[in-house]
């Protein structure tokens, strides 16, 4: 079984809502959409996370409610997550999107190699020799 997201606890076999981090989670999310970055909403939140741990709990699908867990935090709100997510990367120039989409990227070079047959015990010799049967091949174009 994979590990329980924060806000949750197991009991009886059941997923419930664990109102103390439930609590921390709702905190944390609105104090990153009202503009805190990721790891000082969570600390506004007396989460101790990561950035990165911070990021994959405003987007956890579970959050949302699965017949498993409980929803927490409502689509718009993971939607809202979401957009503010792409925009503060677009914003910082950490998307990057092509120029033009109708370039099509072809090669002028395909590569063959015959059937290896073991040749030497050690597996490195044995992965030298194989790839040096590999050759290259101009294709017209």
């Amino acid at each position: 079984m994979g590990h329980t997201p924060y806000g949750y606890r197991i009991e009886n076999g059941q997923a419930v809502i664990d109102e103390e981090k439930t609590a921390a989670v709702r905190k944390l999310l609105e104090g990153y959409l009202s503009g805190l970055g990721l790891a000082a909403a969570a600390e506004a939140a007396g989460i101790k996370a990561t950035h990165t741990q911070v990021k994959h709990m405003l987007t956890n699908e579970k959050y949302l409610g699965n017949g498993y867990y409980p929803a927490i935090m409502t689509r718009e709100e993971r939607e809202a997550v979401k957009t503010e997510l792409d925009k503060r990367a677009r914003a910082l120039g950490r998307i990057y999107e092509r120029e033009s989409s109708d370039v099509e990227y072809t090669s002028s070079l395909a590569f063959t190699m015959p059937v290896v047959t073991m040749k030497y015990e050690d597996p490195y010799e044995q992965a030298a020799y194989a790839f040096s049967l590999i050759e290259e091949v101009k294709i017209d174009g």
